[in-house]
C-alpha cells in the first residue's frame, strides 16, 4: 500500500492503528508523526548503543534510518546488543540489523551502511542525513562524527558508557557545543579501555541508548528541551542522575570563533585497535612467532597480566598470571633471564605493561600482539574465547 507524503498529515489504516498512541499525544499528533516518517536519521554503529537506537526510532515511524556498521555479530555481543539473536552470529551487523528492523516496522526504510567510517567517507555518508547518532564505542570515530556535524551543520546525539556508567549529550547542534569544546583532545592511551577489555553492564547501554533515541527524537519533533549545552551523567549501581552545564568554546578549534580545523580529522588511538590489529612495535610478537619460539624451546617466561577471573576462563600453557596492576609490586617474580613475553585479552594491557617493563630495566620485553583472542583463533582454537 502506498504511503502518503510525510508533510500532507495523511495515514493509512494500519499507520493510525500502528501510530495511535503518538497520535493521542499533543506534543506529537498527526503533524509530528509525519514529521517523524520524513525524518532521516544516521546511527553509527550497531552496538550495545545502536541496539535500542535503531528499535526505538524504526517503532516510532522515523522515515529513513541508516545504520553504519562494518563488523559481524559475535556471541560476546548478545549479552547487551539487543537488535541480535544467538542465531544471528557470524553475520553481517548491518545485514542482521536490517532485518530485523523491517520485520518490526516494514513502512521504515533501513539503509544498511557495511563499511567503517573515516575520514575520506564519513561527509558523504552523514550527509545524506539530519541527525547523527552516536553508538560508537572508540574515540577515532567519535571525534570523526563530531568534525563531520560540525563542518555539515547537522546535530550528533552522543552516548558513552563505560562498565556501569554512561553519558548522554548533545553536540554540534545550533548554539550549543561541540564534542571538542568539552573534550578537546582523547585520553592518553591506556586510560579509557574497550567494553572488551573492561566490561560493560549488559543493561546500562540500553539506558543511554533509549535516552540517545529520545533525543533523536524530540529535535524531529522541535518538543522539550533537548540536551544541548547540558551533558547527563548515568551512574547505575546507585541509580544516580547527574546534568553538567556545557558552553561553547569560542577558542575551540572545530566550531570556535577562529576554527583552525577545515576536515574531519581521523585520529590515531592505540588501545582501541581490534583484536589482532594492535599497531607494531619494537616489542611486539605475534602469535605465530610465539607458537614457533615455544616449539624451538627458547627460554621465554610468559606473563598474564589479565585478571584472575579471566585466566579462569583460558590461559596459554606455562603462562604466570600477575595482574596489570600488580606487575609495578612483583616484578621480582619476572625471569628476565629470557625473553619475557607479555599478554592480556586482546593486546591493550599488555601493550603498557610491557613498555612499563622495558623502562624498568628489563632488557628483552615482548608484547603478544592480539592477546590470548589471536591465540585461540590462529594458533589453538581449543583455548575459548570470551
Amino acid at each position: 500500500m502506498d504511503k502518503p507524503a510525510g508533510d500532507r498529515h495523511e495515514f493509512t489504516k494500519d499507520e493510525l492503528v500502528r501510530y495511535s498512541r503518538h497520535l493521542l499525544l499533543p506534543e506529537v499528533g498527526p503533524e509530528g508523526q509525519a514529521r517523524l516518517q520524513a525524518g532521516r536519521v544516521l546511527i553509527a554503529g550497531a552496538g550495545g548503543l545502536g541496539s535500542p537506537l535503531a528499535l526505538y526510532l524504526a517503532a516510532a515511524g522515523v522515515g529513513t534510518i541508516g545504520i553504519a556498521d562494518f563488523d559481524r555479530v559475535d556471541l560476546t555481543n548478545i549479552q547487551r546488543q539487543i537488535l541480535f539473536a544467538t542465531s544471528d552470529v557470524g553475520r553481517p551487523k548491518v545485514e542482521a540489523a536490517t532485518e530485523r528492523l523491517s520485520a518490526l516496522n516494514p513502512s521504515v526504510e533501513i539503509i544498511p551502511i557495511p563499511q567503517r567510517l573515516s575520514s575520506s567517507n564519513v561527509l558523504d555518508v552523514a550527509g545524506g542525513f539530519d541527525i547523527i547518532a552516536d553508538g560508537t564505542d572508540n574515540f577515532t570515530t567519535r571525534y570523526l562524527l563530531n568534525d563531520a556535524c560540525v563542518l555539515l551543520g547537522k546535530p550528533d546525539v552522543h552516548g558513552s558508557i563505560f562498565r556501569f556508567e554512561g553519558q548522554v549529550s548533545v553536540f554540534a547542534a545550533a548554539g550549543g557545543p561541540c564534542y571538542r569544546c568539552i573534550f578537546p583532545e582523547p585520553p592518553p592511551p591506556g586510560a579509557a579501555p574497550s567494553c572488551a577489555e573492561a566490561g560493560v553492564l549488559g543493561v546500562l547501554p540500553g539506558i543511554v541508548g533509549s535516552l540517545q533515541a529520545l533525543e533523536v527524537i524530540k529535535l524531529i519533533l522541535g518538543v522539550g528541551d533537548p540536551l544541548i549545552g547540558r551533558l547527563l551523567l548515568i551512574d547505575t549501581l546507585p541509580v544516580r542522575f547527574q546534568e553538567l552545564s556545557l558552553r561553547r568554546d569560542p577558542a575551540c578549534p572545530m566550531c570556535g570563533d577562529h576554527p583552525t580545523i577545515d576536515r574531519p580529522i581521523e585520529i590515531e588511538y592505540a588501545c582501541e585497535v581490534d583484536a589482532g590489529e594492535m599497531p607494531p612495535s619494537p616489542g611486539a610478537m605475534s602469535v605465530e612467532e610465539l607458537r614457533a619460539s615455544l616449539d624451538r624451546g627458547e627460554p621465554i617466561f610468559l606473563l598474564d597480566v589479565r585478571e584472575p577471573y579471566e585466566a579462569a576462563i583460558a590461559s596459554i600453557p606455562g603462562s604466570h598470571l600477575i595482574p596489570m596492576e600488580q606487575v609495578p609490586r612483583r616484578m621480582r617474580e619476572i625471569d628476565g633471564r629470557g625473553t619475557v613475553v607479555v599478554y592480556c585479552h586482546q593486546g591493550d594491557r599488555s601493550f603498557h605493561a610491557s613498555a612499563f617493563l622495558r623502562k624498568s630495566g628489563f632488557l628483552d620485553v615482548r608484547n603478544l600482539t592480539g592477546g590470548i583472542d589471536a591465540w585461540a583463533t590462529r594458533i589453538d582454537p581449543r583455548v575459548a574465547r570470551y
